[in-house]
C-alpha cells in the first residue's frame, strides 16, 4: 500500500478520538456550535403546514426549502442541501406521509431528479415510518394516479440486490404528456435506531447509485430520504461528499466535521447519532483505501461484509426512543454497538471503554397523528395472550417441529402487527382529512366573518 495512504488525516482523527472514548463528546460539540445558526422555520410552522411535517421538531429552514411550483400549497417537507467543495446538491425530505405522496412526486419531477435514495423500510420497530409512495406493481395497471398534481407513475422493473432494491419507475406529466425515468434505490437493511453493519457494503450501494449518474451536476439533485431525513439521510450524504473531496484534492484534503457543518446550514440535524458519526468516519476511511491501487489484493469479501441479518432479529421489542431533539443537545447514555471489521479498516477496531449513543431515527413526544399509527408492545394485547399456553407448549418440543412452530408464532405475530398497522395508519388518515376539512371550514368562517 502506498505511503500516502497509510494513515490519513480523516484516520488519524478518528483513532484520536476512539482513543479518547470522545465519540458521544465530539458529536455533542458539533450540536452546540450548531445552535448558533440563526436560520428561520417559518413556513414550516404556519398552521397550514405543521399537519404536512412527520416530526414536529424536525422542520426545514426557510432558506434552503424546496418549493413547490404546481400545487395549492408551495410547502413541502424537504431542503436543497449544497456542498459546493464537492460540486454535489443533495434534496433531503421526510418519507412522505399518506397525504404528501402527491406532493413528494410533483418535486420530483419539479426538480429533475434521476434518482430517489429510500433508506428506510415502510414499517420499521413495529412503527409506520413511511407511507408505500410507489407503485404496488409492474405495468400500467398498477400505476399512481396523482390527478391533483396532474402526474402519474408507473413501476417499469424491479431488481433484488440482497440488501437493496432498484426500481426503475416512469413519471408522466398528464399537462404536457412528457415522461421521465427515475430510479428508486431503496437500502432496506440499514436499521432503523443504528447503522449499517459493514463500510464495504455501504460503499458498494453508494457505488451504485454513482454508477446511475444520479449525483452528477448535470441532473437535478436526488431525493435521498429516511423517516424524519435528517439521521440516516446525512450520513449517506456526508459520505459521499467527502469521498468527492478526496478523490479530487487528496486524502488529507477533507475535514469531516467541517463538512457537516456545512450541511448543517441547509437541513437541520444531519447525522443524528454519536455511531452514525463514528460510522461516517469508518466509510469515508475505507473509501480512502478503496483509492489506493493496490486495494484489490487484500479487498474483503462481500459476503462477510454485506448487512447481517441480525439487525433484523430485534426490531419486535425496541426500547422507548428519547425525543428526537435530545440527540442534538446532549450526550445520550447507551452504549455504542460494535461494527464489524473489514479486511481493509485493519486496526480502527481497537479496543475501547463504551460509548455514548442515541437511536437514529428518534421518534419524539407523539402528536395525535402519531400516536393513532404506533403499535402498544409485543405481548401486551389480549390477543396476542389468547395463544400463549400453545406456543409455550410448542417451543418445549423438541428438533424440527419445535422450530417450524416457532417461525409460524413469529410470522402470526408480525402478520397481525402489520395488520394492525394498517388498520390505525387508515384511522389516522380518516382523521387527519377530518381535521384538514375542521380546518377548512374555520378559515371560511372567519373570512366570511371580517368580510
Amino acid at each position: 500500500m502506498s505511503d500516502n495512504m497509510k494513515l490519513s488525516s480523516v484516520e488519524a482523527e478518528y483513532l484520536d478520538i476512539t482513543n479518547r472514548s470522545a465519540w458521544a463528546l465530539v458529536y455533542q460539540k458539533i450540536g452546540q456550535k450548531c445552535q448558533a445558526y440563526e436560520f428561520t422555520c417559518l413556513e414550516a410552522k404556519k398552521p397550514q403546514n405543521k399537519q404536512l411535517n412527520r416530526y414536529r421538531d424536525v422542520n426545514p429552514y426557510d432558506h434552503s426549502r424546496i418549493i413547490l411550483k404546481r400545487a395549492e400549497k408551495d410547502y413541502i417537507n424537504a431542503n436543497l442541501v449544497k456542498m459546493e467543495a464537492a460540486n454535489r446538491k443533495y434534496i433531503l425530505t421526510q418519507g412522505p406521509l399518506t397525504y404528501t405522496i402527491k406532493h413528494f412526486w410533483l418535486m420530483v419531477w419539479e426538480q429533475n431528479s434521476r434518482a430517489i435514495l429510500m433508506l428506510n423500510k415502510v414499517i420499521e420497530k413495529c412503527e409506520l415510518k413511511c407511507a408505500h409512495y410507489w407503485p404496488q406493481g409492474i405495468g400500467a395497471e398498477n400505476k399512481l394516479d396523482l390527478p391533483d398534481v396532474k402526474l402519474t407513475v408507473e413501476q417499469i422493473s424491479e431488481e433484488d440486490n440482497n440488501f437493496y432494491t432498484t426500481r426503475v419507475l416512469k413519471i408522466c406529466d398528464l399537462e404536457t404528456n412528457e415522461s421521465r425515468e427515475v430510479i428508486h434505490f431503496h437500502c432496506t437493511t440499514w436499521p432503523d435506531f443504528g447503522v449499517p453493519q459493514s463500510p464495504v457494503a455501504f460503499l458498494e450501494f453508494l457505488k451504485k447509485v454513482r454508477e446511475s449518474g444520479a449525483l452528477e451536476p448535470d441532473v437535478g439533485p436526488p431525493v435521498v430520504h429516511c423517516s424524519a431525513g435528517i439521521g440516516r439521510s446525512g450520513t449517506f450524504c456526508l459520505v459521499d461528499s467527502c469521498l468527492v473531496i478526496v478523490e479530487k484534492s487528496g486524502a488529507n484534503s477533507v475535514n469531516v466535521q467541517d463538512i457537516l457543518l456545512e450541511m448543517r446550514k441547509d437541513r437541520m440535524g444531519l447525522i443524528q447519532t454519536p455511531d452514525q458519526l463514528r460510522f461516517s468516519y469508518q466509510a469515508i476511511i475505507e473509501g480512502i483505501k478503496q483509492l489506493d491501487p493496490n486495494y484489490n489484493e487484500a479487498k474483503p469479501s462481500m459476503e462477510e461484509s454485506i448487512y447481517s441479518t441480525v439487525a433484523e432479529s430485534n426490531e419486535d421489542c425496541p426500547p422507548p426512543p428519547p425525543p428526537r431533539a435530545e440527540s442534538l443537545t446532549r450526550a445520550p447514555a447507551r452504549p455504542l454497538p460494535a461494527i464489524p471489521s473489514s479486511t481493509s479498516l485493519g486496526n480502527l477496531n481497537l479496543s475501547t471503554m463504551p460509548e455514548s449513543s442515541s437511536s437514529d431515527e428518534a421518534t419524539p413526544t407523539l402528536t395525535v397523528r402519531e400516536s393513532a399509527t404506533s403499535l402498544s408492545s409485543p405481548g401486551s394485547s389480549a390477543d396476542d395472550e389468547d395463544d400463549e399456553p400453545l406456543l409455550l407448549r410448542a417451543e418445549s418440543s423438541s428438533g424440527e417441529h419445535a422450530d417450524t412452530l416457532r417461525r409460524r408464532r413469529r410470522d402470526k405475530e408480525l402478520s397481525e402487527r402489520v395488520s394492525k398497522m394498517k388498520r390505525r395508519a387508515k384511522e389516522a388518515e380518516q382523521w387527519q382529512a377530518l381535521k384538514r376539512l375542521f380546518l377548512k371550514k374555520k378559515q371560511k368562517f372567519k373570512e366570511n366573518w371580517f368580510n
